[in-house]
């Protein structure tokens, strides 16, 4: 008789260990912030006194030691793990979507559709942010003593940050520097990432149109191969998400604790407000009416790439788990999913125009600068633009911030004052362009062949 074998315990979700990560670490920093354990030094835990000889590290925080030798290095590890195979994934991925629609006039079907949503849902986040900035007015509320001191404390970095601004291409320059005249220099940059996409694009048309050859074919299923690799080798690296989670909620919290955001309140209440309305009426509305999908599912769907957007504050990062959570939650056809999502992760920034909106409305509020209704119309189709046109990546939209306070006439160092919580604010508004990729991937979807020839696997 053969013993009966036990059936194997189902592993953990990625998403509630991601989850469970991000918990601990909030948790965690926060009981070290507020307890006063930040402060500790190995002198305070047994040694008589710092003498001379002792490590540098000696007399410092042991907090500080573990976030700048620990927790700080490992989440920088992931995200460039992550980082270094975004330029793989996403040039096969859109060269793969390309030719697996098989004809040009699916290519610009799909492309206008995605165009025309993504303009769409940027407009109404501007609009919706821009109103409640106008009803709130978040900055004429703030306490002059601590605005100076806020200012002052980001007076370096905004600095820098204004100086970036300047050196950003505008208007018919944006335009024409998707057009790139290195692709290899496009590819090393994240602030040329469009003209990447523009290669790449070019590219997959390219093997549509060129006539069916051994060589044809041999190429696109090398990039089929370059898309599998990628994913597979980001599949390893997102093992290490939990614990890079971790490291994220612990470095914010441990710094931070919650009194920025606090003391910023009325700025960041509208913000994420703002954030929260557009994700959970616009997507459910656009979902429901346009695309014909129920928002109930998409959501429960989406929420471990959510997680993901939330934790890494980068929606470069988080295009490899957006495009399984398309494939294996949403079932949304992969030739669609790869071209919008691919598209989406810097073109459709919509959380982003909505954040860079409220933010100079706020400042214009705060240094008593009146905007006209047609500087705030300039501010809204601006803020569409710099959205479409901004790095998918931490921190990416300040220098676009930057530069429509300078159009608009208010000091662009004003950026100092929100530096300490743009992070909190990044990590939101990561969340729902992330979430507004798939929601538009889906609606896009809608009167698409659930599959075609190329989207099945190949038979034995």
């Amino acid at each position: 008789m053969t013993e009966p074998t036990t059936p194997a315990r189902a592993a953990m979700p990625l998403h509630w260990k991601i989850g469970i990560g991000f918990f601990l670490g909030l948790v965690l920093g926060l009981i070290v912030y507020y307890t006063g354990l930040h402060g500790w030094t190995p002198v305070d835990l047994g040694s008589a006194a710092c003498v001379a000889g002792e490590p540098a590290w000696y007399c410092r925080p042991v907090v500080e030691v573990i976030v700048h030798g620990i927790t700080r290095p490992f989440g920088q590890l992931f995200l460039s793990l992550i980082f270094m195979l975004i330029v793989p994934l996403l040039f096969s991925a859109l060269v793969t979507g390309v030719t697996e629609m098989g004809d040009i006039r699916s290519l610009g079907r799909i492309g206008w559709r995605t165009l025309g949503y993504t303009i769409l849902l940027s407009g109404i986040a501007v609009v919706l942010g821009l109103v409640m900035v106008d009803v709130f007015e978040p900055g004429a509320g703030v306490d002059p003593v601590l605005a100076q001191q806020l200012l002052s404390e980001g007076a370096e970095r905004a600095q820098a940050i204004v100086q970036d601004s300047q050196g950003q291409a505008s208007g018919l320059d944006m335009l024409l520097s998707i057009v790139p005249d290195n692709v290899v220099g496009a590819a090393s940059s994240n602030a040329s990432i469009l003209a990447l996409m523009f290669f790449a694009l070019m590219f997959g048309v390219g093997i549509v149109v060129s006539k069916t050859t051994p060589a044809i074919e041999t190429l696109r299923r090398g990039i089929e191969g370059l898309f599998e690799v990628s994913m597979t080798l980001i599949g390893l690296v997102i093992k290490l998400a939990p614990y890079a989670v971790f490291c994220f909620m612990f470095n914010l919290a441990v710094l931070f604790g919650w009194e920025l955001l606090v003391r910023l309140g009325a700025y960041v209440a509208v913000v994420f407000g703002a954030l929260v309305l557009h994700t959970l009426v616009t997507y459910s509305l656009a979902l429901k009416f346009i695309g014909g999908y129920s928002p109930v599912r998409f959501f429960k769907g989406v929420q471990e790439a959510m997680l993901m957007a939330f934790s890494t504050a980068s929606s470069n990062a988080t295009l490899p788990t957006a495009l399984r959570v398309a494939d294996e939650e949403l079932g949304l056809p992969r030739r669609v999913s790869r071209f919008v999502l691919t598209i989406g992760a810097t073109a459709n920034q919509n959380g982003t125009a909505l954040f860079e909106g409220v933010t100079v409305i706020f400042l214009a509020q705060f240094f008593g600068v009146e905007l006209t209704i047609g500087q705030q119309v300039m501010v809204m189709l601006v803020c569409i633009l710099g959205g479409i046109g901004t790095a998918g990546v931490p921190s990416g939209s300040l220098p676009v911030v930057a530069l429509i306070c300078a159009m608009v006439g208010v000091p662009p160092e004003g950026i100092g004052l929100i530096l300490g919580v743009n992070h909190f604010l990044d990590m939101s508004r990561t969340v729902v362009n992330v979430t507004g990729d798939l929601g538009i991937a889906a609606m896009v979807s809608k009167g698409e062949p659930e599959t075609t020839a190329l989207d099945e696997p190949a038979s034995a």
